[in-house]
């Protein structure tokens, strides 16, 4: 069967919002070649989810729900997408770029000794049906243009909130089972359980992100008696500051690395290269210089809206909008004003 297919990343048998971003670059691929566009379920539920890819734009739904695939484990999951390539020889493969995806699609293309290209933000099928991807390089300071031979599958992760999903419809899926390939003895990886981690964030599916910097620590109130001032400073403003902005904005609250190295806030707020990779359509950087390293996670926003009291930060050659001034005295009225406007 030629077609295209997507890999439609689940848990707990529900799957991931980003998988319909996948589905609707995978469309574009797709309709330009004149193939169907197939999503790829492994594990619980994958019958029922199959049939959900098909109101997202799916012509056709692969599904294994063997107790093996319950739970992501390399092994099978690429043993199973392996065959089905090998077998069927599908123009393209795509995902979305999580770390199960990139480890998924990396395995599997060595496995069938076939072309990956990560990170892509933008596809176009050229005439002779080569896939053209350009993707950021260089920490997203250069964008790079990759074409991928016509001839064999093309492998794809894709950068998330980079492509739109399809409309939502009342399409259905033609949805066929396949078994799976290696059997719960082969595998040497087992799963005893998922510890739900309390209190993380999740930047990457953010629409809109709030960010704060090393400058939190400007805070001018006193710090409680006992407690370190410049930490209880920056944690107050973000909790005072920071987070009053992103409940009215509906966002996620982030932040630069010097923060989070300094105590401001947990880890799993970072944006940056060594942080979160994120693309919301709106990201608010307080207080944030803007060095090389926390651009190449935020870049790809849409727009950016910088507030420091340097003129000359880094940050305002990226953005669209700039304040400059006090982040204390900005923040809150922009906070009280857009309460007015939300009527909230």
């Amino acid at each position: 069967m030629t077609a295209v297919y997507v890999w439609i990343e689940t848990f707990n048998g529900k799957a991931l919002n980003s998988s319909w971003e996948a589905l609707g670059a995978g469309k574009t691929i797709a309709s330009a070649l004149n193939v169907p566009l197939a999503a790829l379920v492994f594990g619980e539920n994958a019958s029922a989810v199959g049939a959900e890819a098909g109101a997202h734009g799916a012509d056709k739904a692969i599904v294994s729900e063997d107790a093996t695939l319950n739970g992501f484990r390399l092994e099978p999951y690429a043993a199973l997408l392996s065959k089905l390539v090998a077998d069927n020889k599908p123009k393209a493969v795509l995902a979305i770029g999580t770390a199960r995806g990139r480890e998924l699609l990396a395995a599997s293309a060595g496995d069938t000794d076939s072309g990956l290209i990560t990170e892509a933000t933008s596809i176009e099928v050229q005439g002779d049906g080569a896939v053209k991807v350009t993707r950021p390089v260089y920490a997203g300071k250069i964008l790079s243009e990759a074409i991928s031979s016509a001839a064999g599958t093309q492998f794809l992760t894709l950068r998330g909130r980079a492509f739109k999903p399809n409309a939502e419809g009342t399409g259905s899926a033609e949805v066929s089972t396949v078994p799976a390939v290696l059997a719960e003895a082969d595998i040497a990886t087992k799963i005893e359980s998922f510890e739900a981690e309390v209190g993380t964030v999740n930047l990457t599916d953010a629409a809109i992100i709030v960010s704060g910097g090393r400058a939190m620590a400007n805070n001018p109130k006193d710090a409680p008696a006992g407690s370190d001032a410049a930490v209880w400073k920056a944690q107050d403003g973000f909790t005072n500051v920071i987070q009053p902005l992103a409940d009215t904005l509906g966002a996620a609250v982030g932040a630069s690395r010097a923060a989070v190295d300094a105590g401001y806030i947990p880890y799993a707020h970072q944006v940056g290269q060594t942080g979160k990779t994120v693309a919301p359509d709106l990201y608010i950087a307080a207080g944030i210089s803007g060095a090389i390293q926390h651009q190449a996670g935020m870049r790809s926003s849409k727009v950016i809206v910088a507030i420091n009291k340097d003129g000359d930060a880094p940050i305002f050659k990226l953005a669209r909008y700039g304040l400059v001034g006090d982040l204390y005295a900005i923040i809150p009225a922009l906070t009280a004003e857009l309460k007015k406007r939300l009527g909230k």
